[in-house]
């Protein structure tokens, strides 16, 4: 999808303070020797204790919004992004969000993408800036606490990611802004669906004791009962690039074009193998290399990477940036945005 007259503003982040390296999870037990020498190349994960995700969001919003100058009161649109439960069943996350911002009778959406939710509320909110809604601002938070007896954060989500804590989010306008958002395209191949159900219950929770969530343990029952892992990621491969492609092409780019690609903090090994190699790219013009010193924060790590390349100096006007995600499902969006301008906040 070809987009016109959508721009990002700013951006906002929120990063717990402690931070926990991997050679001190392994020292505490919770991580192992295996996955620091040889898988992730990971080295931290950022802790937020009994910060709720939600606060995390509405921190990164206000810091949105005060780097923008823009009031509140002038939104029009808002997508808040989950991967995990950001509180009781049946609660409505943006509504919590809207409260504490003071955003009252905003329209308002929950995308529970996990991972790939923050481009796909970026997504929706094209449709809200471009459509017959005729909204002028739209603005899509996310983030994620991993503190929980039920998730492991070390291991839990396979020997790929270190879970961290975090907060984010990103303001778009009709207007204008410091970014130019190029292209968007997203779609879902459901015959990986079952990979992170494994054999798992579709029914609600039935009072049997739960146990610590286990995403290994699905990929592995469904690798090895109903798709070998060797199909299962060249299924991905094949679609992830098709969807970059069509962003590419919509957006009048080649590959050789992209002065960064950001991909989900995650394994080096994992965004050469399946990010850079296909687009013909170096590694250099990945975001890994700083990414690993996040650890995955689940739909924050667009807008952590983004914020982390205007702070620290490494884009220019004109740079183009692919940002690729994707998460159980299997859902993957791709887009494509240009600088048009360094904004005053990144060069204090």
């Amino acid at each position: 999808m070809k987009t016109n007259g959508v721009y990002v503003d700013t951006v906002g982040v929120y990063i717990p303070e402690r931070r926990v390296t991997v050679e001190e999870a392994v020292e505490q037990g919770l991580y192992d020797e295996f996955s620091v020498q040889y898988a992730t190349g990971l080295t931290a994960a950022y802790i937020a204790g009994d910060l709720p995700a939600l606060d995390m969001a509405v921190s990164a919003a206000r810091q949105a919004y005060r780097r923008s100058g823009n009031e509140i009161d002038d939104l029009d649109f808002h997508v808040h992004c989950t991967a995990v439960q950001h509180g009781p069943e049946g609660f409505y996350p943006p509504g919590y969000v809207l409260r504490e911002l003071g955003a009252s009778g905003v329209a308002s959406t929950d995308v529970r993408q996990h991972s790939n939710g923050l481009l796909a509320g970026i997504e929706v909110a094209v449709g809200r800036l471009t459509g017959a809604a005729g909204a002028e601002t739209a603005l899509v938070t996310a983030a994620e606490n991993f503190t929980s007896p039920l998730i492991d954060r070390w291991r839990g989500f396979g020997t790929g990611f270190t879970a961290s804590d975090g907060g984010a989010a990103v303001l778009l306008s009709g207007e204008g802004g410091f970014a130019a958002l190029r292209a968007v395209n997203s779609g879902t191949m459901p015959e990986l669906e079952q990979w992170h159900r494994g054999e798992e219950s579709l029914l609600p929770f039935r009072g049997e004791e739960r146990k610590a969530s286990g995403t290994m343990e699905l990929l592995m029952y469904f690798n090895q009962h109903v798709m070998p892992l060797d199909k299962c990621m060249e299924m991905i491969r094949d679609f992830e690039l098709d969807l970059v492609h069509r962003s590419l092409v919509d957006a009048g780019l080649n590959a050789s074009d992209l002065r960064w690609v950001v991909a989900a903090n995650s394994d080096s090994l994992m965004v050469e193998q399946t990010k850079m190699q296909p687009l013909g790219l170096p590694m250099s013009r990945s975001t890994a290399h700083f990414g690993k010193e996040y650890g995955h924060m689940g739909a924050c790590d667009m807008a952590v990477s983004l914020n982390h390349l205007l702070t620290n100096g490494l884009v220019a006007p004109g740079d183009n940036i692919l940002m690729t995600t994707s998460a159980a499902g299997w859902v993957s969006t791709s887009a494509v945005l240009t600088v048009l301008e360094i904004p005053h906040w990144a060069r204090a």
